[in-house]
Order: structure tokens, then sequence, then C-alpha cells
């Protein structure tokens, strides 16, 4: 059955602290429901109602398109190796990038990457566990390096070109505002 909270109580944030996997859930009115799993050490709970994860660069670039339209994300965390629990955070985010003023204290949260894009601050309104009880187990046999590696072969240039052919728009074409407009 499951449970609903209005604030990440300590055994939340014990439980999130202690997965090597979150998804994210994001959408805008219309187009494609975008669920993406994220990992490398990317989030930090901040208090009761403040989740902050670093987006790095990859493939695809639907949060920030969504958020600008629709303000809402969820995030969901799965107990794999001990404790059968689903958890998702409800609420809205800001995206901040990294020429804007708050990113760089937030982005000192986390381990250097020449790959980070965004820092997505969430405000969280609901907090929701369910059992899990279906969840299978899986071990965790650790980080992959392989995004790590390809930033750090691109390089900061490398990075922005890609960034310009690759993630201005999202796959339905919503703006992304991952470059300046001017850039």
């Amino acid at each position: 059955m499951a449970t609903q909270f209005d604030r990440i109580g300590d055994a939340h944030r014990g439980f999130i602290e202690a997965q090597h996997l979150f998804f994210c859930g994001t959408a805008a009115e219309d187009g494609r429901v975008n669920i993406s799993p994220k990992g490398m050490d990317s989030l930090r709970v901040l208090d009761e109602t403040r989740i902050v994860w670093r987006n790095l660069t990859g493939s695809g670039n639907e949060t920030a398109g969504h958020l600008k339209r629709v303000n809402r994300m969820t995030l969901m965390w799965c107990g794999f190796e001990r404790q059968p629990m689903i958890m998702r955070a409800y609420g809205t985010a800001r995206t901040l990038h990294p020429r804007d003023e708050a990113f760089d204290g937030l982005n000192a949260l986390f381990e250097p990457s020449p790959g980070a894009r965004q820092i997505y601050d969430m405000t969280v309104d609901m907090l929701q566990t369910s059992c899990g009880y279906a969840v299978p187990f899986y071990d965790h046999a650790g980080p992959r390096d392989v995004l790590k590696d390809w930033a750090e072969a691109r390089g900061p240039e490398g990075i922005e070109t890609y960034w310009d052919e690759r993630n201005r728009t999202t796959i339905d074409g919503l703006p992304t505002d991952i470059l300046p407009p001017d850039a």
C-alpha cells in the first residue's frame, strides 16, 4: 500500500542515499513522456523538500525542454539490493546551466566533471513510498566510466559543439536553452 509524505524524512533520505540508480520523469503538454535512468553519484538531498541532481551531457536533453513548458518532475528509486521499496518524489524544478550564477555553488557538491550540463534544483511537494515486493534483486557491480571518459576526451570545446549539434532541442523539437540564444 502506498504511503504519502509532505517531506523527506531521515529514513527516506537514507534510502535515497543508499541507491546507485534513480529515474527522472518529465513531460511537456504533449509529445513524448521522458523517463531517464541516472547514476554516477549525481544526486544530493539538501533538506526535507529540496533535491538537486546534476545532469551530464548525453544523447538527449528532454528534461530541460520539458521543464521550460511544464514545470513538473518525478524522481523514482527502487530498492534493488536490500530493502524492498519504491519511492517517488513529486515536485517542480528549476534548470541551472553552467552560465547561471547558482550553478557553480551546486556543482561543487559533486566531483568535477567536464560533461556537467545542467543542475536541476527540485522542490519536493510530495513523497510516496510503496512496497516494491515485485522489484527483483540486482547486485551493484560498480559505476561505468564510459560517459566520464567520453566527456574528458572531447574537452570543453568538444562538449559545447556537441550541445550545439545534439542538445539544443528535445526529440519533439522543444528548445532546451542549453546554449545562450546568441551562441
